[in-house]
């Protein structure tokens, strides 16, 4: 049986010649985008958020890419990935667009308890069409994910629902919690400052350019991508929040051993600590 013609394939389809062209031309610029988001994203990634838009331009030209400096600023203002800048976040009273840096409290901090210290980190995940972005929250002495959020934008809405979603679950003592984050605009924010210091956790940030002052938090990052992320396609961002809850949950809580807790899961590691808090005293008893 011959193949059929476009023309005929067009007819069976029920659509019309120069709408299936059009497709085709439409869909090719929107993978073209996609392939180039993803590049960027590797470059940031690759350079710790060092580089400006202009290197970026001249290193993404060198590699082929037809792009000029204007496009490539406006697609990593999009996806949040310009270098950070200390002038950017310098407390002032006649903008609402620049919020103050706090001193990184975590650095040198001995975490020898739970709800000592929280830490939080977002990353971007791709989906067949789009990026979707994932906030988390960590507790530091049990590596345990006790917030999280996956959302299309990178709007301050984000790490605040995994923020609220770790104050519902825990508890912890005013004044003796710290939470750790980079100095993000969504973490520097009033309305995520705000939460914290309304419930008497002391906020801490990354100093600038050193993304190491993070580092459970990056670790934790690069866990979730190569064990879960890389390994699967998602179909869309509702197929990604059922399978990345479900990796975080019950597999990277219940179940993934981690050396730094002699080889327990994080949901172990808080159950001995548990244990060992209602555990009485051993002594003699008096007669």
């Amino acid at each position: 049986m011959p193949a059929l013609s476009i023309e005929e394939k067009c007819r069976l389809a029920e659509v019309s010649r120069a709408g299936f062209y059009r497709y085709l031309h439409a869909a090719a610029p929107a993978e073209e985008d996609l392939a180039l988001r993803d590049r960027l994203q590797k470059l940031v990634a690759e350079t710790k958020q060092r580089r400006g838009y202009r290197p970026i331009t001249y290193h993404l030209q060198r590699e082929g890419w037809q792009i000029n400096h204007k496009r490539v600023l406006r697609l990593m203002g999009e996806d949040n990935l310009l270098c950070l800048r200390k002038k950017k976040y310098v407390l002032t009273t006649d903008s609402r667009h620049e919020f103050q840096v706090y001193t990184n409290l975590a650095r040198g901090l001995k975490v020898a308890a739970l709800n000592q210290l929280w830490v939080s980190d977002i990353t971007f995940i791709r989906l067949r069409t789009e990026f979707v972005y994932l906030a988390v929250v960590l507790d530091a002495h049990s590596r345990r994910v006790i917030g999280w959020e996956l959302g299309r934008t990178l709007r301050t809405e984000l790490p605040l629902a995994a923020l609220e979603q770790a104050l519902k679950e825990r508890s912890w003592k005013t004044g003796q919690l710290v939470h750790h984050s980079d100095r993000g605009v969504q973490y520097a924010s009033e309305q995520y400052t705000k939460l914290l210091e309304q419930n008497g956790i002391a906020i801490s940030m990354s100093r600038a350019g050193n993304p190491y002052d993070n580092a459970r938090a990056e670790r934790f990052m690069r866990t979730l991508k190569h064990e879960e992320v890389y390994a699967s396609e998602y179909h869309d961002i509702e197929d990604a929040r059922a399978r990345i809850g479900q990796f975080l949950e019950q597999v990277y809580n219940q179940k993934r051993l981690h050396s730094a807790l002699g080889y327990q899961t994080p949901a172990e590691f808080e159950r001995d600590i548990e244990k060992a808090a209602v555990q009485p005293v051993s002594g003699n008893a008096t007669p």
